[in-house]
């Protein structure tokens, strides 16, 4: 079956780098583009990076664009999100998932800045 597998996030202070990671199983990982979401407390979520099949594109949140690096190792079924310049107003439930989303999600990784 389906399977994601975040991890990575913590509390960190402001300007502070944190790397996400996402393992994938159950379904054709190393074709499949792969987006990374984010979710704020009352908030909808919010896609915040893409990389195609083969990491040759990607796109970003504007708000994230330059501070914020997608990844992917399809050797290892694992997607990456390198965040940098960490601000408060990322603080937020982080999740991968497929493009189009799975019905599946995992079960996030909470990345918290905060001084």
């Amino acid at each position: 079956q389906v399977q994601l597998v975040e991890s990575g996030g913590g509390l960190v202070q402001p300007g502070g780098s944190l790397r996400l990671s996402c393992g994938a199983s159950g379904f054709a990982f190393s074709t499949t583009t792969m987006n990374w979401y984010r979710q704020a407390p009352g908030k909808e979520r919010e896609l915040v990076a893409a990389i195609n099949s083969i990491g040759s594109i990607t796109h970003y949140l504007s708000s994230v664009k330059g501070r914020f690096t997608i990844s992917r190792d399809n050797a290892k079924n694992t997607v990456y999100l390198t965040m940098n310049s960490l601000k408060p107003e990322d603080t937020a439930v982080f999740y991968c998932n497929a493009s189009p989303p799975l019905d599946y999600w995992g079960q996030g990784t909470q990345v918290t800045v905060s001084s």
